[in-house]
């Protein structure tokens, strides 16, 4: 009887493993609201808050595996990596300005089952600006630089304007001896 029971048990489990719910998602097709973007100019040090609607227009749901943002000074704030076919989505990324100066461009990958390729580009730029308050010209910065690097050398070498070492008697100097001494004056 116990045997009946553990080959009963057997055979459902082997029915159940090969009956499963291994249903294969196929590919769909998304659209994305203003994919390419222009940001106004911020100060470094702000945070651009950006959000991205994706729809899933296709028939199948999307299932987004990895987002691969350019920069790690963007952050993705994901809730959930499924949308239903006919759905709408904001996905929401922080970008911390504080790493970069100037014009920068970064793009957002999003790694889904999205035809023809798997991968949405969401791209976007904006020019980070110092702070107004005070900003070092090239001179200041280069005298910085000069003077950090003959601090150093001060401290290794010893100033320039000083030898590093001292007589006691002058007569030792070798400046005050005769440069030939086989000569007679």
């Amino acid at each position: 009887m116990r045997t009946l029971v553990t080959m009963t048990l057997s055979l459902l489990l082997c029915i159940m493993s090969f009956s499963g719910c291994h249903e294969r998602i196929g590919w769909t097709t998304v659209s994305v609201a203003d994919s390419v973007r222009h940001y106004y100019p911020v100060i470094t040090g702000q945070i651009l808050n950006l959000a991205f609607e994706i729809e899933n227009t296709g028939k199948e749901p999307l299932v987004i595996r990895e987002i691969q943002p350019s920069c790690g000074c963007i952050v993705p704030e994901l809730k959930s990596r499924m949308i239903m076919p006919g759905k709408k989505r904001r996905l929401l990324f922080k970008y911390e300005s504080a790493k970069n100066i100037g014009f920068v461009e970064h793009t957002i990958r999003i790694h889904c089952n999205a035809k023809p390729t798997g991968i949405v580009k969401l791209k976007f730029d904006v020019n980070v600006v110092p702070n107004a308050d005070y900003t070092r010209d090239y001179e200041e910065l280069y005298k910085e630089e000069v003077e950090r690097s003959n601090m150093i050398r001060g401290l290794i070498d010893g100033d320039e304007s000083e030898k590093g070492y001292y007589v006691d008697n002058p007569a030792h100097d070798s400046r005050a001896q005769n440069p030939y001494p086989w000569r007679e004056e």
